[in-house]
């Protein structure tokens, strides 16, 4: 049993309630404001200059870096073939016989006496060929022919022949830009494989701003100077192969040098072509008069071939034989007073060293004389006394021949261990030479030996 007065005062005690929670409406005291740090300009600005700084050189590091490399890279993966070098075959000289040469045998006397039996047959031909043409008669038809064939070979040859303008800009009195054209006809020598290389009288190019080169199809192609000979004033330029057309490659041609030692060559016809009227693309047809002459240059001894051809003191050109072969280049800066408007050219035999050193832009050996072969008579003389070799007959001032010691009578004898009989040996030692080679000269002046170095200077 429980107890009842616990009981009934429960029941009478009302029930209370719980207490219900309400938020307050103001909330300010629990509200955060952020407030942004204030910036420091100074430390920012340092900073945007640092990174600056930094970017300028990692880029001057990257770009000196690809400079450098960028060659080696390239010619790793792609290597580029050097220019070919340009060379001249050696004309062929006829050789006196030797004593072992003069011993014969048995077929050989049967081929000597075959062979003279069929000259006597050809004499025989030939007499008869000459009675059948002392009956033949010419008429204009047949000159007509001839000339036919020779302007067939001009146009053949022409495919070589080039026009040269050198440009120059100017200002006149009222600033207004003009250009001024001097223009010369040259010829294309050689293909080194990377550009084609052409010989031309460079005296109207001095001084001018850019070099155009107008081909046989009138196309034309900027080129540029690569070496120039002071003797001469001939120069060689080179224009790209990257540049020209396969259709103007196709209409181009190389000429083909040959020779002006030729014992034959006094009184053969001889075309001229390119300037020789002073005008670009005129023909002209002649003799050679005269192959006797030398013109003598510094360290050079030229051919001089003279014609009869009338042209003009501006001309330039080429001489070309019969068979389409260049034998000489025209140059009339050396002709006389007394033949001014004769065309005159320089032999190409003696030139084509030096158009080997320019095509491959060598650099060319300087010593400064002047000199000739001493003549037989004056070896042979007992009384004179003067040994074989070159006579010196100039010195040019200034030059490593006069810094030497080497005076004007000079014979040099010998250069190092070769012996010297002819200017032509000595004049091939210097053209196989380089600047600042030394070279031990053994001389004779005034009977007396003597030994000189000598260090060979640039052009």
């Amino acid at each position: 049993m429980g107890e009842p007065g616990r009981e009934q005062s429960m029941e009478q005690e009302p029930v209370k309630e719980q207490a219900q929670y309400t938020p307050s409406v103001q909330t300010e005291f629990m509200r955060e404001k952020i407030k942004q740090k204030p910036v420091n300009k100074k430390k920012l600005l340092r900073r945007t200059v640092i990174t600056a700084v930094m970017a300028v050189v990692f880029g001057l590091v990257a770009c000196v870096t690809f400079l450098i490399l960028e060659p080696v890279i390239s010619n790793r993966l792609y290597p580029e073939e050097e220019p070919k070098e340009i060379e001249f075959p050696e004309e062929t000289v006829s050789e006196e016989m030797k004593p072992e040469d003069m011993l014969v045998n048995e077929e050989d006397v049967e081929d000597a006496i075959e062979a003279v039996e069929t000259e006597l047959v050809d004499e025989q031909i030939e007499e008869q060929l000459e009675e059948i043409l002392s009956q033949v008669e010419f008429h204009l038809e047949d000159y007509q022919a001839l000339y036919e064939e020779m302007r067939s070979l001009t146009e053949e040859a022409s495919r070589a022949v080039v026009t040269v303008a050198g440009v120059t800009s100017d200002v006149d009195w009222f600033n207004n830009i003009y250009e001024n054209v001097a223009s010369a006809s040259g010829v294309i020598v050689a293909n080194n494989e990377k550009a084609l290389l052409i010989l031309v009288s460079a005296g109207n190019l001095n001084g001018a701003d850019s070099i155009e080169v107008t081909f046989c199809d009138q196309t034309q192609i900027e080129a540029e100077l690569v070496q120039k000979d002071v003797n001469t004033g001939l120069a060689i330029l080179s224009v790209p192969l990257s540049s020209i057309g396969e259709e103007t490659l196709d209409k181009i041609d190389i000429a083909e040098l040959g020779s002006s030692n030729s014992p034959n060559l006094l009184g053969t016809p001889v075309i001229a072509l390119g300037s020789p009227l002073g005008t670009g693309g005129s023909v002209s047809y002649g003799m050679v008069t005269s192959t006797g002459t030398t013109i003598d240059l510094p360290d050079a001894a030229y051919k001089r071939i003279t014609t009869d051809i009338y042209g003009s003191r501006n001309a330039t050109g080429v001489l070309i034989n019969l068979k389409g072969m260049v034998i000489g280049i025209i140059d009339n800066v050396n002709t006389g007073n007394d033949m001014s408007n004769l065309l005159t050219a320089y032999g190409v035999t003696e030139l084509k060293r030096t158009i080997e050193q320019m095509s491959n832009d060598k650099e060319r050996a300087y010593l400064g004389v002047h000199g000739a072969d001493v003549p037989k008579e004056a070896v042979e003389d007992t009384q004179i006394d003067t040994p074989a070799g070159t006579y010196i007959r100039e010195i040019e001032i200034d030059s490593p021949a006069m810094a030497a010691g080497i005076q004007s009578g000079d014979v040099v004898t010998r250069v190092g261990n070769t012996e010297i009989t002819a200017y032509s040996e000595l004049l091939g030692i210097l053209q196989s030479s380089k600047p600042e080679d030394v070279l031990t000269f053994t001389l004779v002046r005034q009977g007396h030996e003597m030994i000189v170095d000598v260090t060979l200077g640039n052009w």
